[in-house]
């Protein structure tokens, strides 16, 4: 299979005037119908979400009462979408949760790892740090997982096992979350050794306009006392709001998870994909309805090299061809849709161009 043929490319790497790169991608953008609107290269591949997912899992675990059984706030929430740089408050977080749960870092089954963050990285060199389960950056979902096994009666050992009875409800909610029968998902083991899902790239992007149309929803709701919320309803708005309330615990200083959210304060919910995919929500406003969308708007995005600076680049690249939020707003995130490319000497090496051209549905 040629480059051209595993997709359109959507962005290409110059040194000079000499292409050193070219990324394919794929791109989804729904409305809060699940209705195809723009597409770009494939928008039905099969996908692994990856930590894209986190939400829709961190569904599941809240809709056991776990949060209310032990305790947990909305930042406890918010850690269990993350996909965060360990720093001390994400370690310090995911200890509280773990206490509250009633459970120790033994019990988790995921493993330490090198921090997403350099600065993060730096210091435990420093320190000889050897960093444990608390540390992983999947490690609010883990603390999740082993507070849902316990609300729901469940042993916690084996609680990351697809046969466990936690998993079983993750894998149906998943399917259900993003409309699909539950066989039409596949999973496989993702890094933090949970279970992970695939599906076509449209349904990832259902997912994140469901999250914004569920906050639009229970925003009008409080407006107007007499709108009835499903329970559903609700457990997705909670999650769009501890996800957009506390993004620095969804990233971390200086990720693109955090910076996106808080440069659009609350107007969207961003999450990011190990080895190339990204999702986005966008609350309904004017912009959505002129892209033609009946409410809340869901973007997907997969980089088939699973290049990670490409993978942002895109997705901002993608607010701008969207004309999601305000200018000022998008040139917050300029530093990833156009890195400088500049060698050790700080001299300029090349350029990032893009040939993303957005299809409308038909």
């Amino acid at each position: 299979m040629t480059l051209r043929e595993a997709g359109p490319i959507a962005a290409t790497v110059y040194r000079g005037d000499s292409i050193e790169n070219s990324h394919v991608a794929h791109v989804a953008v729904v409305d809060a119908n699940g209705r195809l609107l723009y597409s770009f290269g494939d928008p039905s591949r099969m996908t692994l979400a990856r930590s894209a997912a986190k939400p829709a899992q961190a569904l599941a675990v809240l809709e056991t009462g776990a949060l209310e059984s032990f305790g947990f706030d909305e930042a406890d929430l918010a850690l269990m979408c993350a996909s965060h740089s360990s720093e001390a408050r994400h370690i310090e977080r995911t200890r509280s949760m773990l206490a509250k749960a009633q459970a120790s870092e033994a019990d988790m089954r995921c493993g330490g790892h090198p921090p997403l963050s350099d600065a993060v990285y730096i210091d435990w060199l420093k320190r000889d740090f050897k960093p444990g389960a608390v540390c992983s950056n999947c490690s609010g979902k883990h603390a999740g997982m082993l507070a849902g096994a316990r609300s729901i009666g469940a042993a916690i050992n084996g609680y990351e096992q697809p046969e466990h009875p936690l998993q079983v409800r993750v894998k149906h909610t998943v399917a259900d979350v993003c409309d699909l029968p539950d066989d039409a998902v596949h999973w496989a083991i993702d890094g933090c050794n949970l279970p992970t899902p695939a599906f076509p790239l449209d349904r990832l992007a259902r997912l994140f306009a469901k999250l914004a149309a569920s906050q639009d929803q229970v925003s009008a709701a409080n407006a107007a006392s007499t709108v009835s919320i499903t329970p559903r309803t609700q457990a997705l708005a909670r999650i769009y709001r501890a996800m957009t309330g506390y993004p620095e615990l969804v990233g971390g200083e200086g990720r693109f998870c955090t910076e996106l959210m808080q440069a659009f304060d609350g107007a969207l919910v961003g999450k990011v994909g190990a080895d190339g995919s990204y999702a986005i929500g966008v609350r309904a406003s004017s912009q959505t309805a002129k892209l033609g969308a009946e409410g809340a708007l869901g973007i997907a995005v997969k980089v088939e090299d699973g290049t990670v600076s490409v993978l942002y680049a895109v997705a901002a690249e993608l607010l701008g061809l969207l004309e999601i939020g305000t200018a000022g707003q998008r040139a917050k995130l300029d530093a990833f849709r156009a890195p400088k490319r500049v060698n050790t000497m700080g001299v300029e090496t090349g350029r990032l161009a893009f040939s993303i051209g957005l299809a409308a549905a038909r």
